[in-house]
Order: structure tokens, then C-alpha cells, then sequence
């Protein structure tokens, strides 16, 4: 079976993931919606055929040991994608999603302007976080290309796959791709020093070994990017704090409340035109937040955050309840997303009140 014509299709569509189960027809998710691409379900084995058709040698052996396998692929005519190839109930499973081919700016993704400045520092540990397909490295990815448009240095990248792929633009941009450049995080992480980076960006931190590199790396003046799996700044602090037994707790405060640039946080919300975009929390490591940081009062970080706003930093209900009002989100939309639902609709109600009484006035 050729996935050409269906691949050509998603993306033509702007689809984001395709879906390859046994006894289902083949799915498209667009703008958050799946669809189907056919009318009858895959027979069995036809996914495996497929998934061992893009796989080489080295990730067919990873797959038969693990059942498990990421890797990228690009189909000439076509386009870049990133493959999740694992197994459920004894066949074979995939999930395609569409890298695309040109990185979008910034702007183009509606992101807070700060983040222009975030990707200049010189030193720092910025973390990116959101749920799985939120568009954390779709962001890392704009924010790397912005520099590397704009100064001269190196950026090295640590992934686990290549998903969009840097062209040397001002700065000299060394990609190294898990399995294929290097044998796992560990290895590359312990001789990425010797690499002489300014910049350094780590595709997920997920054990304490790739946190503490991470945090040495912005330690020993470099500038530190990596996503994280968590729902907002809270929990980033909270996973953070989670790698480490609690007798370390207060060292690895003590080094993030020294260390931390920023926490960018998103998610994918649906506009009025039915397209999605990023809804973006901004926790600015101000001295302020440095010193809850440092003494552990996670809980009161949102807060601080809300009482900040000028220094950079907001919200998702912040950003939610902006979107709502300029008329790009719907209440309903915003509501839904919202981190305390119950106190934006409060915000909301209270400020169209005072718009009402305003207009009684004059």
C-alpha cells in the first residue's frame, strides 16, 4: 500500500496527524477534527508492511526489542514527517505527523513578543512546556531560527527525532539526532561542553540525569532550551522537582531559582475561524519569582504572575481572557481552556459590566 497520494492529501489539507490502525480506516486530524481518509478498515498487516518500509535497519532492530520507535522521515515530492510506529493488540500501530517544511516566525504563531528577547540571552535555562501535540517544538523551532537569523554563534540540538531542520544561516547549527548521532541523551548531553555551544537545546527532559545537565548547562553560562511535559508553570516546577528524591529538593530549588530564565507554557486553542493557536503562559524569573523558587512556594507562583504583568509575563487566563476580548476566541473556547474557568468568567462578566456602565455614562 502507498501512503503517497493519502500523505499528499493531509498535507494539502493542513492535516497534522494521520492514524494507522488495524481494522480502521486510515484518519486525518485537522484543526483538531479526525476524519477519515478511506471507507474500509486497514486489513491486518498492512500496517506493518508500512512502518518496516520506512524504517531502516538500526530502528527495526529498536522496534522488535522495544515494540516502541520515533524516527523522521522525508518522502521526496512530498514532504517531512515524524513517525510514532508501536503495537496494540498485536498488530501494529502508526501515527504520522506533518513536520512542516518552512519554520514559521514568531509572529506568524502569534506568540508573545518576548520571546524575541528570551532567545537572545546569553545564559539560562528556558523551558518549554505543554501537552503532547501542542506545539512545543514548533516554538523552540521559531524561537532557534530567530537567532540564528540574527547573531553569530553555535547552536547545538539534541533530538529525539530531527523534526524541522536548520539551514546555517548567521549562527553554525549542529543537529544531532538520538540513535542516529549519537547512541542516547546521556552521551551527547555529557560531551555537548566539549562541542563549544552558546546555545543548547534538548529535545524533552525526562529523567533527573537530563534535568541536572540542563541546569549545568545554564550554570556554566550557556543558554539551556528544552520542553518538558507539564500543563503550566506550576507543574514544570513541580515535574522539575519530581526527578529528584526529596532530600535534593532544596538544592535543585536553589539551582533553578539561581538558573531559570523563563517557563513558556501553551496550548492549542480553536479560533472563530476554526484554526488553531497557541494560548501561552509566560513565567519571567524575576526576583520576585526567584524567591518563591528558592523557598518552594510553587502554589503562589500563579499569583505572583498575575501581579506582573508588566515585567513580561501572563497567564493562560490572562491570554485567554485577551484572545476572548479581541474577539479571536469564542467564551465558550476560552472557558474551556481556562486554568479556573470560574474566576475567568468572573473577570469577564465583571469587565462587561464596567464597558455597560461606561456606555450609560456618556
Amino acid at each position: 500500500m502507498d501512503l503517497t497520494h493519502f500523505l499528499k492529501t493531509m498535507r494539502e489539507n493542513n492535516g497534522s496527524d494521520m492514524y494507522l490502525t488495524t481494522g480502521a480506516p486510515i484518519n486525518v486530524k485537522t484543526e483538531g477534527v479526525l476524519e477519515p481518509m478511506s471507507s474500509t478498515g486497514l486489513p491486518p498487516g498492512i500496517v506493518e508492511k508500512i512502518a518496516y518500509s520506512l524504517m531502516d535497519e538500526r530502528q527495526i532492530k529498536e522496534f522488535e526489542a522495544t515494540m516502541e520507535c520515533n524516527l523522521a522521515v522525508s518522502i521526496k515530492g512530498v514532504g517531512r514527517y515524524r513517525v510514532n510506529v508501536f503495537r496494540q493488540r498485536g498488530e501494529v500501530g502508526m501515527v504520522i505527523r506533518t513536520i512542516k517544511s518552512e519554520i514559521p516566525k514568531l509572529e506568524e504563531l502569534h506568540m508573545p513578543p518576548h520571546l524575541y528577547d528570551l532567545i537572545m540571552e546569553k545564559r539560562g535555562l528556558i523551558l518549554v512546556v505543554g501537552a503532547t501535540g501542542s506545539g512545543k517544538s514548533t516554538t523552540m523551532a521559531s524561537m532557534i531560527d530567530y537567532r540564528n537569523s540574527t547573531t553569530t554563534g553555535h547552536i547545538l540540538t539534541i533530538e529525539d527525532p530531527i523534526e524541522y531542520v536548520h539551514k546555517h544561516k548567521k549562527s553554525v547549527v549542529n543537529q544531532r539526532e538520538i540513535g542516529i548521532d549519537t547512541l542516547g541523551y546521556a552521551p551527547a548531553l555529557k560531551n555537548a561542553l566539549r562541542e563549544a555551544p552558546d546555545v543548547i537545546l534538548i529535545g524533552e527532559i525526562n529523567n533527573s540525569e537530563t534535568m541536572e545537565a540542563a541546569i549545568s548547562f545554564a550554570e556554566t553560562g550557556h543558554l539551556c532550551m528544552a520542553t518538558l511535559h507539564a500543563n503550566n508553570s506550576d507543574q514544570a516546577m513541580e515535574r522539575a522537582l519530581n526527578f529528584f528524591p526529596s532530600d535534593m529538593h532544596n538544592n535543585v530549588l536553589m539551582n533553578l531559582a539561581l538558573n531559570l530564565k523563563a517557563v513558556i507554557s501553551q496550548r492549542l486553542v480553536v479560533d472563530v475561524d476554526g484554526k488553531r493557536r497557541p494560548a501561552c503562559e509566560v513565567l519571567m524569573n524575576t526576583p520576585q519569582i526567584r524567591e518563591l523558587i528558592r523557598k518552594g512556594k510553587i502554589n503562589e507562583l500563579k499569583a505572583a504572575m498575575d501581579q506582573s504583568l508588566d515585567d513580561g509575563m501572563q497567564t493562560f487566563d490572562q491570554a485567554l481572557y485577551d484572545m476572548y476580548k479581541n474577539g479571536i476566541i469564542t467564551l465558550e473556547e476560552a472557558l474551556t481552556n481556562a486554568d479556573s474557568s470560574q474566576g475567568l468568567d468572573v473577570r469577564i462578566n465583571l469587565t462587561s459590566e464596567d464597558d455597560t456602565a461606561s456606555d450609560d455614562y456618556f
